[in-house]
């Protein structure tokens, strides 16, 4: 119950943020239980409590390692520069629960850039391959931010494809193909394929996406089983969706097909995830039937419709890729 009466207070802090703030913090420094502490972590962040910033850094040496990395995460969440010093010591903390969240908070508190690239890097030395793994995570964040990913991360990327960690091989293989690079385009065919076991889920879709996106003609056979075909006694290919958006973006007629069709489904969910794979898919050919689709929530939701124009749009004149 108090766990609960923690998150529910987090919305009225608008209205009384001092009285909510007071009440969060207290639960933080005092509460019994670690799950309401490592609550009222997650609730100062919330509320971007820079006022709570002193009780966040108690919390980091809280006896319960859950409550010190959702301390550590809120640090990161408020942004606030005072908690750099605290977050560097952080890094290089003897357990690693303790670094992975220290890897993710550094960099959105530290004020030097370099500083922040050289945190990470060092990161990616770590024995442990989680926080590795994690490392190479805020390369990407880094690198989106800059508009280009530091030339010394692309280095350490390419250095981790060679990984023992699969975990850590398919995030470096991701990074590399995102940034230009093409020295990773054989781990993403692997990972497509299934050939590279104890993938992150979301590094398993995003390389789905970028053999598409990139036309990686070598993944196609991968792509097709895991968008049509059937894994006896296992069902369908969680990522069949992301695999059908990756053959349509390489022109592939099947693919296409079916995207098209469902945006005449009966059904209001089906239509707008056909709206997002058509967005995905740069699909020209949907844009007619999309646009159609605009001002009525009850054809599809309304935010799907809105991103999938643009995206095609965007590609109406952009340079032909290999799947057209």
């Amino acid at each position: 119950m108090r766990v609960e009466a923690v998150t529910d207070l987090v919305p009225y802090a608008a209205t009384a943020r001092e009285q909510v703030l007071r009440a969060i913090e207290g639960a933080l420094r005092a509460d019994e239980h670690a799950a309401v502490r490592a609550a009222a972590a997650i609730a100062l962040a919330d509320t971007k409590a820079v006022e709570a910033l002193p009780a966040l850094l108690l919390a980091v040496e809280d006896v319960d390692p859950h409550v010190r990395q959702m301390a550590i995460t809120a640090l990161g969440e408020i942004g606030d520069g005072r908690a750099t010093g605290r977050l560097r010591r952080a890094l290089s903390d003897e357990r690693p629960e303790v670094r992975f969240q220290a890897v993710i908070a550094f960099p959105r508190v530290c004020a030097q850039p370099a500083d922040a690239i050289e945190a990470v890097t060092q990161a990616t030395h770590d024995d442990d391959p989680l926080v590795c793994h994690i490392a190479l995570r805020m390369f990407e964040e880094l690198g989106e931010s800059a508009g280009e990913l530091p030339p010394s991360g692309m280095a350490r990327a390419r250095a981790l494809l060679g990984h023992a960690s699969p975990l850590v091989r398919a995030a470096a293989a991701v990074i590399t193909a995102r940034f230009g690079d093409p020295v990773g385009h054989p781990v993403l065919v692997e990972i497509v394929e299934g050939k590279l076991r104890g993938v992150d889920r979301e590094d398993e879709a995003a390389a789905i996406e970028l053999c598409g996106e990139l036309g990686l003609h070598a993944a196609r056979s991968g792509l097709e089983r895991r968008a049509f075909g059937l894994k006896i006694g296992f069902g369908r290919d969680p990522l069949r969706w992301h695999a059908r958006v990756a053959l349509a973006r390489m022109g592939h007629e099947r693919a296409v097909r079916e995207i098209l069709g469902e945006l005449g489904a009966w059904d209001r969910h089906r239509r707008t995830l056909a709206v997002a794979a058509a967005g995905r898919a740069r699909l020209q050919a949907a844009r007619a039937a999309i646009a159609a689709m605009r001002g009525d929530e009850r054809k599809a939701d309304q935010g799907a419709v809105e991103e999938a124009l643009a995206a095609i749009a965007a590609a109406e004149d952009a340079p032909a890729t290999p799947g057209g």
